[in-house]
């Protein structure tokens, strides 16, 4: 399996829903209406999926 590395933009991306997640854990950001650990899951993929697929 090749792997290749994700795009910056894509790499952002899945770093801000990371971030997102934990300000939401943490209770910073309460106003988001979806649990932290589906932010934290989203930018998982992303990221996982940047680096099976090429070009994204």
């Amino acid at each position: 399996m090749k792997l290749s590395p994700p795009k910056v933009v894509t790499y952002w991306i899945a770093v801000a829903f990371g971030v997102l997640g934990l300000l939401a854990e943490l209770g910073i950001l309460s106003i988001i209406p979806i649990a932290s650990f589906w932010l934290l899951f989203i930018g998982f993929v992303i990221l996982a999926l940047s680096l099976l697929i090429k070009g994204v």
